[in-house]
């Protein structure tokens, strides 16, 4: 091997093979023996596909070029296993030599170029599934949420808007039963990656002393019990959705802290100093007027502003019309699946009686009514007496037009509130909670009314 050349290739650690017009190995320098493990001094008769099979099927080519006919020949990206049994990446390269009959094969260690080239179509791949997946999660959206009436279809274009926005405040509002939890899961998950948290605060379920800590969570020795550090609810919830359920059941010393997060977007755990990022969408919802609560003086108003940038008014069942049974033949079919039954649907009479009932416990109730009829069915269709309606007498008074009415005498208005108030409570062991929701108020809400009538 010509110095000048030797030189070259050594400073380069490129490795180096000659093979003749037979196409046998005649000189392979120390380079060459490390990338392919060979012996210092190959075995005669040694062929240059033995050595590197990948040339099997061309060599003619290799024959043109050791007689000068052609003059190069490359292949990238040979992998081979090292001693260590880690796998390299090698580029080849074929040229015509000076000396007659005689060819040089160059090998160039190319495992850092290949592995970035790798993770780079693995990163590309992954962007690909990563929007396909999106566009899927999507295209899914209606499939979620049952309807053809225009309420339906009017938050399902809300919904797909929001899709496109993942970072937008929702305020989600209706009655019990209508449907909030699953709207706030297909507004996560048509938005969100498949791995990205969902996850739901019940704001009326804690105590007020504890909402604060599962929240924001906690340090060490934050409070008499906290024996470790505990990371919170929004924290669980980075990269994700935070769903606050129920959010005119928070304390308004919450809600002040609610509203700092919210517009900073940073927080503290109870017990300590440093800021922290809150990164989740936050999507809450309330089947109370939150306009009254304001003015009440038990709901911040800032508040709602804030949490209102979108906001979806979910329709009670009574207003869907014909909605009412696609979405009952829904429950059949996964009632079908789970009881192991062939109910085709419902009789004419029954399906009449779906279309005009009340449905004061919306979807909820629907799906109550329905399975109820489904466990006791004999037969594949479901007839008017096997379904269990609420009674129009049964109805709560709030539902009727004219559910009071004053007597000829009058009435002092105060007094009668009082008066229900200490019913409630009566009727609750002094439960403040459970008397709110007798009356159909908010714990704070009937916090104010008892301290307006020297209650508390």
């Amino acid at each position: 091997m010509a110095d000048p050349l030797d030189r070259l290739l050594e400073h380069k650690g490129f490795g180096a093979i000659f093979f003749d017009g037979r196409l046998q190995v005649i000189e392979a320098n120390p380079a060459a023996q490390q990338l392919l493990s060979l012996p210092p001094s190959p075995p005669p008769h040694t062929l240059i596909t033995d050595i590197l099979p990948e040339l099997v099927g061309i060599e003619a080519e290799l024959q043109r070029i050791v007689a000068k006919q052609e003059s190069v020949y490359h292949l990238d990206y040979v992998n081979r296993s090292d001693k260590q049994g880690q796998t390299r990446y090698l580029n080849l390269l074929l040229l015509a030599y000076t000396e007659k009959d005689r060819a040089l094969l160059v090998l160039e260690d190319a495992t850092h170029t290949a592995l970035a080239l790798q993770a780079a179509n693995q990163q590309r791949y992954d962007m690909y599934l990563y929007r396909t997946s999106i566009e899927h999660r999507r295209s899914q959206i209606g499939r979620s949420i049952l309807g053809q009436s225009p309420a339906i279809q009017q938050i399902l274009q809300t919904v797909q808007r929001l899709s496109h926005v993942p970072s937008a405040t929702v305020l989600l509002m209706g009655e019990t039963g209508t449907g909030k939890n699953l709207t706030a899961r297909m507004i996560h998950e048509s938005s969100m990656t498949a791995d990205a948290p969902f996850v739901e605060i019940n704001c009326a379920a804690l105590p007020e002393q504890l909402i604060e800590a599962e929240l924001f969570g906690y340090e060490k020795g934050a409070f008499t019990h906290a024996i470790s550090a505990k990371p919170g609810l929004l924290e669980e919830a980075h990269g994700g959705t935070l769903f606050l359920d129920e959010i005119g059941e928070l304390p308004l010393n919450m809600q002040a802290k609610l509203l700092s997060t919210i517009e900073s977007k940073t927080f503290r755990r109870l017990g300590s100093t440093i800021l922290r990022k809150a990164d989740a969408r936050i999507i809450a919802a309330t089947n109370r007027d939150l306009k009254t609560e304001i003015a009440a003086k038990t709901f911040r108003e800032d508040l709602f502003y804030r949490l209102n940038v979108v906001s979806i008014t979910l329709p009670p069942l009574r207003q869907l019309g014909e909605d009412i049974a696609t979405i009952a033949q829904h429950f059949v079919e996964l009632l079908n699946i789970q009881l192991n039954k062939k109910v085709k649907g419902f009789s004419r009479g029954a399906r009449k009686a779906l279309l005009a009932h009340h449905w004061p416990g919306n979807v909820r109730e629907l799906n109550n009514c329905i399975e109820r009829a489904m466990i006791f069915i004999n037969g594949d269709e479901i007839d008017l007496h096997d379904l269990v309606l609420m009674t129009p007498a049964a109805v709560p008074p709030s539902l009727n037009e004219h559910p009071w009415t004053v007597p000829s005498t009058g009435i002092e208005l105060e007094e009668v509130e009082r008066s229900l108030i200490l019913s409630a409570l009566e009727q609750a062991d002094k439960n403040k909670s459970k008397a709110a929701r007798l009356l159909g108020l908010t714990r704070h809400t009937l916090r104010y009314r008892m301290e307006k009538h020297g209650l508390e």
